[in-house]
Order: C-alpha cells, then sequence, then structure tokens
C-alpha cells in the first residue's frame, strides 16, 4: 500500500475528521468477558502451541505497518518478509503500508486499514508507534486486535485487545559478539545505536558479554545516533570507528546497509542485524543476528481463524522466543572466520538452545562499576526485568544518558 496513492491521501482526509470528531468509538461495540492475561508461552512453543487446528480456516485480514521502506536490508524487510510468509497461507489476506512515521499518521494508518480494508488484526510494526498510537486506536476499536513488536503489556493498564510479541534476538548477538572477539585484533568492536531503550541496550550487551566470555578485555564503543534511520550519522560514526582502530562493527539501527557497507570500504570486520546483509560486505561480514517473523505471525493467524482472541485470553498477550523457538537465527558465518571462531560460536548457540546458558547472572557490573545482577542471581530470558534494563554492562564504552 503506497503511501503516495491517491485512494489513500483520500483515506487520509475522511480519517483525520474522525479521528478529530472521535466518531470511531461510537461504531465500536465493547468486548465481554475477558479473561485474565495468559502467561507468555513456555520455551519451545510459539503462539499457536495447543491451539489444535482450526476445523475451517476462517477468513482474516492483517495489516502490516512499517516506519521505513520494505527493502532496507533492516528492520522493515525482515517484517515485509515475515508479512509475505503469511499471505500465502489459506483464507489470509495482507495490507501493508511503508515509511509511516510515528506520529498520528500512523493512527490514520491503522484506522484506513480497518475501515477501508477490513483489517481485524493490526501489526504496527514500530517502537514509537505503541504509546500513544496503538493504545488510543485499539480503545476506540475494541474488536480489532493489535500485536505490537516489543511493546510490555501491563495488566489493568494495557487494552485487552493489544499484545505484545518479540523475540530474543540478543541471542544470536551473543553469539555474533563470540564471533566479533575471536575475529578481532584490536581488542576494540564498535556498536552503532539508534536509541537507548531497552531492546536495543540489551542487544549491546549480549553482544558484549559474548565478546568477553572469549576474551575479558574486549570492548564495545556505542555511539546512539538519536534516531532509527540517519544514514549520514551511521556512515560517520562507522568512519570514526575505523579511524580509533575498532576492527569489528555492529549496528542496531533500522537499516544496516550503510553501517555494512562503510565497514566493507573501511576494510574491517562487520557483523549484520534484522536480516542477512552478506552481499552487501563479501569479505568482512562475519555473521550477523536475523530476525524470522513469519513463524510468529503464521501461529497468530492461526489462533485468530480458530475463533481464539486476546481479549479473552486465548491468546497470550505476551509472546516471546528465541533461537530454539525458530524466532531468530544466526547468519551463515562469512568466508573471513576463523574454525575456532565458529566452534566457539556453535557450542554457544548449542547452549543456549538447550537452556544451558544463561547469559545475564550474577555477579555483574554495569559500566559505572556498579553492581546490577548480585552474585547468585540470574535473570533467564523470559524475565520481564531484562525488558526494562537501562544500564550498560562492564567493557561498554559510552552512556545511555540516563
Amino acid at each position: 500500500m503506497s503511501n503516495q496513492h491517491p485512494l489513500y491521501l483520500r483515506r487520509r482526509k475522511v480519517i483525520r475528521g474522525l479521528l478529530a470528531a472521535g466518531a470511531f468509538g461510537a461504531t465500536s461495540r465493547l468486548w465481554a468477558g475477558c479473561a485474565p492475561t495468559a502467561e507468555a508461552p513456555q520455551s519451545g512453543t510459539s503462539p499457536a502451541a495447543g491451539g489444535g487446528s482450526p476445523v475451517a480456516a476462517k477468513e482474516v485480514t492483517m495489516g502490516f505497518i512499517y516506519v521505513g521502506p520494505k527493502d532496507d536490508y533492516g528492520w522493515n524487510q525482515a517484517h515485509f518478509e515475515g508479512k509475505e510468509g503469511v499471505g500465502k497461507l489459506a483464507s489470509v489476506k495482507t495490507v501493508d503500508q511503508a515509511s509511516v512515521p510515528e506520529t498520528k499518521d500512523v493512527q490514520e494508518a491503522m484506522l484506513s486499514m480497518i475501515n477501508q480494508d477490513g483489517a481485524t488484526i493490526v501489526f504496527p510494526t514500530s517502537f514509537g508507534y505503541f504509546d500513544p498510537h496503538i493504545l488510543e486506536v485499539a480503545k476506540s476499536n475494541p474488536t480489532v486486535q493489535f500485536f505490537h513488536a516489543g511493546g510490555l503489556y501491563e495488566e489493568g493498564k494495557t487494552p485487552k485487545n493489544v499484545g505484545s510479541y518479540f523475540a530474543y534476538i540478543d541471542e544470536a548477538q551473543y553469539v555474533a559478539g563470540i564471533v566479533a572477539a575471536n575475529m578481532t585484533k584490536s581488542g576494540k568492536l564498535g556498536f552503532i545505536a539508534a536509541k537507548p531503550i531497552p531492546q536495543v541496550v540489551r542487544n549491546i550487551n549480549s553482544y558484549t558479554l559474548g565478546a568477553r566470555s572469549i576474551n575479558p578485555k574486549v570492548t564495545t564503543q556505542v555511539v546512539f545516533t538519536g534516531d532509527w534511520s540517519l544514514p549520514v550519522k551511521e556512515a560517520e560514526a562507522a568512519n570514526s570507528m575505523a579511524d580509533q582502530g575498532i576492527d569489528v562493527i555492529t549496528c542496531h539501527v533500522d537499516s544496516p546497509k550503510v553501517v555494512m557497507e562503510t565497514a566493507e570500504k573501511r576494510g574491517i570486520f562487520c557483523t549484520g542485524y534484522h536480516t542477512n546483509q552478506a552481499k552487501l560486505a563479501p569479505k568482512g561480514y562475519l555473521t550477523g543476528a536475523e530476525w524470522d517473523w513469519s513463524k510468529i505471525y503464521a501461529s497468530y493467524a492461526e489462533l485468530i481463524q480458530s475463533g481464539k482472541t486476546l481479549m479473552d485470553g486465548s491468546i497470550p498477550h505476551l509472546v516471546r522466543g528465541g533461537l530454539k523457538d525458530g524466532f531468530v537465527k544466526v547468519s551463515d558465518y562469512g568466508p573471513a572466520v576463523s574454525e575456532k571462531a565458529k566452534k566457539d560460536a556453535d557450542a554457544a548457540k548449542e547452549q543456549l538452545m538447550a537452556d544451558a546458558l544463561v547469559i545475564y547472572k550474577g555477579e555483574l557490573k554495569d559500566n559505572t562499576g556498579k553492581v546490577v545482577i548480585p552474585a547468585g542471581k540470574e535473570f533467564k530470558q523470559k524475565d520481564t526485568e531484562l525488558e526494562k534494563m537501562s544500564w550498560l554492562v562492564e567493557g561498554v564504552i559510552g552512556s545511555t544518558g540516563t
């Protein structure tokens, strides 16, 4: 769905008027009989686990909204690929729209899909879409189900028709950090990040902890650009890191394209994020952390087609999974990766998939020397405390500014 389409522009005018008048709330009926929030599935399950196969697939229309272009080699492309996968299922229709800002524009996009396209399930995928935009539209459309990537559902505060899904991609980042530590000669890694939100901070920390499991003296220089897509700043940060002798860089921005290409031009290594960027850096690409949203989207479609909902608690409000669940994966190793690096990375991957490796356990200090996880304490992947992370682990050079 192009945001330049004349029909969409006409819809925007209508929807803006309705938003101002509060008309959509009057046309929606309230959902009765809400059950308590379901817990996130146990490790090794998907949203559809235990739900059984539907007797007759109910036709559903699913809407997807991206903050950037669909071919960005990054966050938005990963979700687009997931949308393409679920769109191949029987009785599933998908609509989507790219390059929608984290403003009231996303409310208009959601309402357009609901009222013009008949979407009853909406996936607004960017971090800034959640509060207030999804929350506001969800309240006035209580029969539509909204699923957000990363938002944290809070019982009694978040509307019952809002769910949160995410993947423990920091597991793949931990493995990538192991590869990076094996391949660096300087002992200095670089991480270019958009914003110091918990999901980003957790990736920085896991990458560093993976690296320091191989070499405790490795450091990670972090630079926050301030937004999800700032190609000029991303290139400047990558070049600055290369100038400082950093010889492996990675990132958490919407599109890693500029970072990967700059690393390749400067003759240093890189590890990717979101999707596989090996073709952008054929010599220096070591590995990467990738999402696989298609499995999650297909599981939601199956649940909804069988009559299950967020509102009655038969669909979990929090869905999480990692390497063992197939929600994320580690990119194939590049040609430069040593056999030792592969061996160390594969061993860690096997431990993570067997729940035999805990990334966050005490004693663990932040980069100011403060103990953030005391000795004898550990947080496993599903602990929601990790989704509030605001500190940078020892070995990271930089600050979140909080």
